[in-house]
């Protein structure tokens, strides 16, 4: 499971490790949207009749997980990524190149409308939870397979 979480570009060994004692069995999360919510890395909402406004990150839910996270975000750009991903499955690669092309575009887009770094990196951390997510849940598949 470490090694698969560092085929995503920002992850690297420590924070990998970080998020698998945080979070535990990843499939024990219906979706990634729940793990999101874990984190606290989902936006508050206040919602009256057909009004709806968000706010900023709730922060309620695993801190700890939250800040390895938001800092795997933050040093997004960099990394020993070709290295890290040598042993790993093609279905694993493929969830992660996803990944990177989603986050790139998200980054821009962010970037586009006028938010500023801290909220564009928060708004990509959320979502590469929901690659983590579906990493693990790959990942745990593949280990209860292997001891059947």
């Amino acid at each position: 499971m470490i090694e698969a979480l560092q085929a995503m570009r920002g992850i690297a060994e420590i924070g990998a490790i970080t998020i698998v004692a945080e979070v535990g069995q990843i499939s024990r999360f219906r979706g990634a949207r729940q793990l999101m919510g874990y984190s606290g890395l989902v936006p508050s909402e206040y919602s009256s009749g057909g009004q709806r406004r968000q706010y900023s990150i709730t922060k309620t839910g695993n801190a700890h997980l939250r800040r390895v996270v938001v800092e795997a975000a933050w040093a997004w750009c960099g990394g020993y990524l070709l290295k890290r991903q040598k042993n790993l499955s093609d279905e694993v690669k493929a969830i992660a190149w996803k990944a990177q092309i989603r986050l790139n575009a998200r980054y821009r887009a962010l970037l586009a409308n006028g938010k500023n770094k801290p909220q564009i990196v928060t708004a990509v951390g959320r979502e590469m939870l929901g690659f983590i997510w579906a990493i693990g849940v790959k990942i745990e598949a593949e280990q209860r397979r292997l001891a059947a």
